[in-house]
């Protein structure tokens, strides 16, 4: 008793310390409380309304933050629960009672008292000394209110009881995937995080205020809600004043007498902001606080929100703001925090956020199936972000369910009521790939529509539907897809199964659209976990992922290589990524993407599809100024045909730039430059006007490619002198006249023959049909999301090899896929090597995580007598309309004829006929069969 004594003693002074009356009356209910679990809901049945409990635990926080709940108990392994997600320590479901006493200040005398949690999932219900308030709170996405002033007495003290049931109450989500709800990223967590406090205020108070710019008349339309509770209609003067908060100019004060009724009204009034007014965007977040001040007779109110003077609207099919092009460079935020489970509620974690964001060239962030807290709002506001907003729903059924669509009814307002005047709240999704009676979705985005026309709205962020999703509906402000009736619209759909070609763009596939485009997370490139990054997860999520990929490496003797199937398939990832990008930004129709993702995604089956971590940190893949170098508001972009030549043929180029800066770019000098590595090649500059918007053929290359006499990777790099704009491409050339020279190698496609020539031997090159082989479908791009997800998919995740390898002397390569990889990739089986005893891979594939097989594409060893190399790529057809493959055979060629060809012996030559037996000849995978 004693201790409970002392302990409430200090919880009573810190109300005290933390309560401050010089602006607005509000009681900081933050610190220490009492919590009881209640997993079999006798909470209620047993009185715990009327109790404290002897467990301590502080709020803002969670029962995984205390270490309450069921304990973790997997062990590494892999398979699907320890490979779908990042795993809980402790994990709670059900009710959680938190009860406290609060002293109530003798001078709130006369006040109304509004208790405010910021962030609950998933229902609230409140007691103040055992008795029940007759309403509770149900929202994922805004704070819960109370109102206590019936049950509160100036001087006294009172014990607070909350109960919070982050139980699903509503379908919002198939397998719990929707990002406001899930253990995938953010946690199922329980408990109440964000401001948590208690407001008292006068009987006749502003509840609400909401903006509305207009930047063609410069003026601002506030809209006050007010809530007059003496039951009698009041006067009062209404103040309303605003101020720049960069400048801290401040705009006139309006004066007006209003009539306010008894009960819940709204006043509006237009508000002139001047003649000076500051236009918020990207490059100019200009931000104002505007406040408003009631006086009616001796009770007072106020209320201060900020805002921005901005219009993101549409002309045709283009994006705009303030009447300019907008092109929206993107990436998704699916509540990825792998330290706390939760979104941060301060601005400090979303300035990491926004801040990484920036510096990697975007400027456009879309919150997948939720909403984020009012700190990432104002960090976005602060640093000029579009941000496109979605309820928090990823539901198959859309329309099943009438409860669930009036509680999407519910949450809008409240996200409007929230968050609605924020500069950076931009675009709304009503949610993530939505499915069912589309009707429904209209019918709420044009209530919203009606109700706040702030934004611009579009149905779904894409959407499986049949009959739907390949283009718009008929009310979308905008239209987010991966495909149209026309074609894809990302490459996903193309980067397999076409050549490499530089050239195109998706002007065919959104040819007759009349609402701007953003293409729907675009990328989706698995790269190999990293796995050093298992030491930063320190807070309530243990890696099991991570350790089972890292335990099954070091089984299998190949944790030395995990670094670089790490490197090799994330450069590989760039490449795509950079592509994808560009040929977005070529596209006329299209103003906008969204990646998937810029960082890494730890659920849905380990979805590491990030050139950052899931803390936002670079994995080294790329420089953050290499990767603006194709995401920035200027980009030069070179069109041309393909990336493998010959010398006698003439390297063709044109040179396009896109402009989505604050300004044209007058009399611009344009350099560009072609190298080796080691020498410039040709230059040469131009000068340009630069519009704002698409430059098409700014610059014409046409340059002879005969003095190239080796095989030779050539860089073409073109800057804007004077800025940091800059970006460039690699191609590789190769000698047209060269003969192919087997000298000492025999050539063989059946293995039953390189038996008898190893016996007997000889140097054999083994290049049995892929069509026909066992092995991996050989594949350019790497798995698509997470080989644990999607586990139909042929999942390799691109080369791996050693450049300096004198296999390769005569093909020049990195250690990773690049674009001259096409033909061979595709062209091939890869094989599964773990049963092989000696010998060496020269070309590795790197295998999915999931499964962590030895692979190779070009193998080599001795057999008894002889040398063998094995290829499982195609070096025998159409060589002289396939240069890649004929360079590789040449290079191949020329080192097993090589005093250097003396490779490691295959003590077990006998298992190449299970690894090479022959199987039924499969068609080529289709991009959207994954699904």
């Amino acid at each position: 008793m004693q201790i409970k004594h002392i302990v409430l003693s200090v919880l009573f002074l810190f109300f005290f310390s933390s309560w401050d009356s010089r602006e607005k009356l509000v009681m900081n209910i933050a610190g220490e409380w009492t919590v009881q679990l209640d997993s079999t809901d006798i909470g209620l049945k047993n009185g715990w309304q009327n109790s404290s409990f002897k467990q301590l635990m502080k709020l803002p926080g969670t029962t995984d933050d205390a270490g309450l709940g069921v304990p973790n108990k997997l062990k590494p392994g892999l398979e699907k629960p320890q490979m779908s997600h990042l795993t809980r320590k402790n994990s709670y479901l059900g009710a959680a009672w938190y009860t406290r006493e609060i002293t109530i200040p003798k001078n709130w005398k006369g006040k109304e008292f509004i208790l405010k949690l910021e962030r609950v999932i998933w229902k609230t219900n409140v007691w103040i000394d055992g008795k029940e308030l007759s309403f509770e709170q149900n929202s994922v996405v805004a704070p819960h209110y109370f109102d206590l002033t019936q049950y509160l007495t100036p001087g006294k003290t009172h014990r607070l009881t909350i109960r919070v049931d982050n139980r699903k109450q509503f379908e919002i989500s198939d397998d719990n995937m929707a990002h406001s709800y899930t253990n995938h990223t953010q946690i199922i967590w329980n408990g109440i995080i964000g401001k948590m406090e208690i407001e008292a205020s006068d009987a006749v108070r502003i509840t609400n205020l909401q903006i509305k710019p207009d930047i063609s008349s410069g003026s601002a339309k506030v809209s006050l809600t007010f809530n007059n509770k003496t039951n009698k209609s009041a006067k009062g003067i209404l103040s309303i004043s605003a101020v720049n908060k960069k400048s801290k100019i401040s705009v006139e004060t309006l004066q007006k007498e209003i009539q306010i009724k008894a009960g819940e009204s709204v006043v509006e009034v237009d508000y002139n902001m001047g003649k000076d007014v500051k236009l918020w965007s990207e490059f100019s977040p200009e931000l104002y606080e505007l406040k408003a001040e009631l006086k009616a007779g001796k009770k007072e109110s106020n209320a201060a929100v900020d805002f921005g003077m901005r219009s993101f609207s549409r002309k045709g099919s283009v994006l705009t703001i303030n009447n300019q092009p907008v092109f929206l460079r993107g990436t998704l935020e699916c509540n990825i925090f792998p330290l706390t489970g939760h979104p941060p509620m301060d601005k400090e974690g979303w300035r990491k956020v926004f801040g990484t964001a920036k510096d990697w060239g975007l400027n456009h962030l879309r919150f997948h199936s939720w909403c984020p807290p009012q700190a990432a709002f104002e960090v976005a506001d602060e640093m000029g972000f579009y941000l496109q907003v979605e309820l928090p729903v990823w539901a198959l059924e859309i329309g099943k369910d009438q409860k669930t669509t009036d509680f999407l009814y519910a949450e809008a307002q409240r996200m409007i009521n929230e968050y609605g005047n924020h500069p950076s709240f931009c675009m709304w999704s009503m949610g993530n790939e939505l499915q069912g009676d589309m009707t429904v979705l209209t019918k709420l985005m044009n209530s919203l529509k009606a109700k706040d026309d702030r934004h611009l709205y579009t149905t779904t962020s894409f959407t499986f539907e049949k009959g739907h999703g390949d283009w718009p509906e008929p009310k979308d402000d905008f239209f987010i897809t991966q495909w149209t009736k026309k074609g894809w619209v990302r490459g996903q759909g193309v980067f397999n199964s076409e050549s490499p070609t530089f050239n195109k763009d998706y002007v065919t596939s959104v040819e007759g659209m009349t609402v701007p485009v953003v293409t729907h997370e675009i990328g989706q490139y698995a790269v190999y976990p990293k796995l050093d990054e298992i030491s930063k997860y320190t807070g309530v999520l243990e890696p099991i992922n991570f350790k089972s990929v890292k335990e099954d490496l070091e089984r299998k003797g190949l944790i030395n290589k995990a670094a670089d199937y790490t490197n090799a398939s994330g450069k590989l990832a760039v490449i795509l990524y950079k592509e994808e990008i560009e040929r977005a930004l070529k596209t006329a129709g299209i103003s906008g993407f969204q990646l998937l993702d810029l960082h890494d995604f730890p659920g849905q089956g380990t979805a590491l599809v990030g050139l950052l971590d899931a803390f936002w940190d670079s994995k080294g893949l790329i420089s953050a100024e290499e990767f603006r170098e194709f995401s920035a508001p200027v980009v030069p972009l070179l069109r041309f045909a393909k990336a493998t030549y010959t010398n006698n043929e003439t390297f063709t180029a044109s040179l396009d730039v896109t402009n989505y800066s604050a300004a044209a770019l007058k009399d611009q000098e344009i350099v560009w430059s072609i190298n080796d590595g080691n020498a410039v090649l040709d230059s040469g500059s131009t000068k340009a006007g630069i519009s704002v918007g698409y430059n098409h053929k700014v610059l014409d290359l046409n340059e002879s490619l005969q003095k190239i006499t080796k095989a030779t990777k050539l860089t073409i790099k073109v800057s804007l002198k004077g800025t940091n704009y800059k970006n460039q491409w690699n191609i590789w050339v190769y000698p047209q006249k060269q003969t192919i020279d087997y000298g000492q190698v025999v050539y063989t496609r059946s293995l039953e023959e390189a038996y008898k020539l190893l016996n007997a031997g000889k140097k054999v090159l083994l290049n049995p049909d892929w069509k026909k082989i066992k092995g991996i479908e050989g594949k350019f791009v790497p798995v698509f999301w997470s080989p644990v997800h999607f586990p139909k998919q042929a999942g390799t995740m691109g080369v791996l090899c050693n450049p300096s390898h004198k296999a390769l002397a005569d093909f020049p390569t990195d250690m990773n896929t690049d674009w001259q990889w096409w033909d061979l990739n595709v062209n091939s089986t890869t094989l599964i090597t773990d049963k092989i005893e000696g010998g060496n891979p020269i070309v590795e594939m790197v295998d999915n995580f999931a499964n962590n097989r030895k692979l190779a594409s070009l193998y080599e060893g001795s057999v008894k007598s002889g040398k063998l190399v094995i290829a499982s790529f195609d070096l025998t057809t159409d060589l002289e309309k396939r240069p890649v493959a004929k360079q590789m055979l040449i290079s191949v060629l020329k080192y097993m004829n090589s005093s250097s060809f003396n490779p490691e012996a295959i003590k077990n030559p006998d298992v190449l006929k299970s690894i090479l037996a022959d199987q039924k000849e499969k068609g080529k995978e289709d991009a959207k069969s994954i699904y």
